[in-house]
């Protein structure tokens, strides 16, 4: 442990019954909460499975992966906690059983053991709260907030349990609470709220060593104070420390729920922290323009997994933050990639999938998949003059259908899609064409971008260099810069040194908007910060 001379406090969020909880979202309210009375705070992520990183994992999987500045391929829950708290996270955030095991193991090859045995106990559990410091002194933060990723019954969690029961001995028992999230089900049949689950979820986690500090019950409805009393009894835990959490409309009223419920009172006595005055006055004014807009607009999202929201949860909750300045409320309209495909093979009609939306976003992704069907649907946006975002592989597939239909160069494409295309506008990120790991080993995280003048994305910024993370192996080919160009296509933003294009668009007397991103600007939007692409998006579409 560090000798650094602050001495952090550390909240430790395990879940019970059932995943997707909402954890996630408690852990960054509380983030919120903490960090609105001038504490400095820093959200930790504990995920269980083996993987070193989601970042090799099928959206559908685990949710979309999440990039933090320092280029980590993180857990989706990460791009919550930087929104509410509106800090930037690193590659510490994030800790996989798989990071750990593999850390020990290295370890051991390299003789640090001195002979012995390697156990779960104390050298797993030793790696485990090695991170979970880490992540305190590395931030400087005065509190740590873990969340523990899954349920206390699982198996792979149990090792992670075992590791924040021992820090509580390590650092003594005021500097540590253990908040315990859980559901209260509601029997349609009998139409009442019953609390069984909980006290089995609240045993199981006792009988690994943790008492919970405190509850916070998941439920449909008001939990009353007899369900609450009765939960007191047989948890043994506070009264008023057993927390209503509700089903909201919007997860950013949570932390305002949470604080009328006085959950930040309860963990700030039990840490025995000063109850500083709370502000967070943005954050209720965005609250409230979600809550009562004035108007809706519908967008289309024409991706590959369009089946799991997660996937996009960025990308929606963008264009949330977005279209709340504008007091809207966003209509998503899921569009597969693959449908729009098989419009084309029947030569039908894009106008019925397209019906009624004020604009066209095609989000990231890998792999040649429906690739084809995002470019149609980008030459829709293009012909039909629909405000179009383009993001990552969106750019790519802008690029490729410019290059086609426009710039005359038939049959381009991209290198990670036809090997053999006459027209290679999109082709292998430079230097990376010896390297066939899939994993961690594309341009990740923050780069700078210089904006060109007289552009649309430089009147979006404000300014002329912007940084922004990026995730992908494939670039715009230069070598076609100047054939696109006499066709039309503008390069708006550059890498610093003038050879990555980061930015196209098309100027405003050809199209109402046009504009996409090799970099992903989802992950730098917040609800009181809105990313000023996504806010000329909506407001281009809103104008249609």
């Amino acid at each position: 442990m560090s000798t650094n001379s602050i001495n952090p406090k550390y909240v430790f969020i395990t879940g019970g019954v059932v995943s997707s909880l909402g954890k996630g979202i408690i852990a960054s309210s509380l983030g919120l909460l903490l960090k609105g009375r001038g504490y400095k705070v820093t959200i930790q992520k504990l995920d269980p499975y083996l993987n070193v990183d989601p970042g090799t994992m099928s959206p559908y999987q685990h949710g979309e992966v999440f990039v933090t500045e320092d280029g980590a391929e993180t857990d989706l829950d990460l791009g919550h906690y930087e929104r509410f708290t509106g800090s930037n996270l690193f590659k510490i955030n994030n800790v996989t059983a798989g990071q750990i095991y593999l850390s020990v193991i290295n370890k051991e090859r390299k003789g640090e053991y001195l002979g012995g045995t390697v156990q779960m106990v104390p050298h797993v559990s030793n790696q485990i709260k090695t991170k979970i410091f880490e992540a305190a002194y590395t931030t400087e933060s005065e509190i740590v907030i873990v969340e523990v990723g899954g349920t206390v019954g699982d198996i792979e969690s149990l090792i992670f349990l075992e590791s924040i029961r021992q820090i509580r001995k390590d650092v003594g028992w005021n500097n540590v609470a253990y908040l315990h999230v859980t559901l209260i089900p509601n029997l349609k049949a009998t139409n009442e709220l019953k609390t069984k689950p909980t006290q089995h979820s609240v045993e199981i986690l006792r009988g690994r060593g943790i008492n919970p500090d405190i509850l916070v019950c998941r439920a449909e409805k008001p939990v009353s104070k007899q369900i609450r009393e009765k939960l007191s009894l047989f948890s043994d835990v506070a009264l008023d420390s057993v927390i209503e959490c509700r089903d909201v409309k919007s997860i950013y009223e949570v932390p305002l729920n949470l604080e009328e419920q006085g959950l930040t009172k309860r963990l700030l006595t039990r840490l025995q922290l000063e109850e500083r005055p709370l502000n967070i006055d943005s954050w209720k004014l965005v609250v409230e323009k979600i809550k009562n807009p004035t108007q809706k607009v519908k967008i289309a999202i024409v991706g590959k997994y369009t089946k799991l929201n997660d996937a996009y949860i960025s990308v929606i909750e963008s264009l949330r933050h977005a279209s709340a300045t504008q007091e809207a409320e966003i209509e998503v309209k899921w569009v597969l990639s693959e449908d729009i495909e098989e419009y084309n093979r029947k030569n039908l009609s894009l106008e019925e999938a397209f019906e009624d939306v004020k604009g066209i976003l095609v989000p990231g992704g890998f792999g040649d998949r429906g690739v084809e069907g995002k470019i149609r649907a980008i030459q829709y946006a293009r012909e039909n003059k629909i405000p179009f975002f383009g993001l990552c592989l969106g750019m790519q597939c802008a690029v490729i259908e410019f290059a086609r239909n426009v710039a005359g160069l038939s049959g381009a494409n991209s290198t990670e899609f036809a090997n053999d295309t006459p027209h290679p506008v999109i082709d292998f990120l430079p230097g990376q064409s010896d390297n066939t790991d899939k994993g961690g080993t594309m341009r990740l995280g923050s780069y700078p971008c210089e904006l060109e003048d007289n552009t649309i994305s430089l009147k979006a910024y404000k300014t002329k260099t912007i940084n922004e993370r990026h995730r992908h192996r494939y670039e715009f080919n230069n070598l076609f810069g100047n054939k696109l160009k006499e066709a039309g296509l503008i390069v708006a933003g550059r890498s610093p040194d003038g050879k990555l294009v980061e930015i196209i668009e098309m100027p405003k007397e050809k199209h109402p908007f046009f504009i996409a991103t090799q970099f992903h600007p989802e992950y730098k939007s917040r609800p009181d910060k809105v990313h000023p692409l996504f806010l000329a998006f909506i407001k281009s579409c809103l104008k249609g």
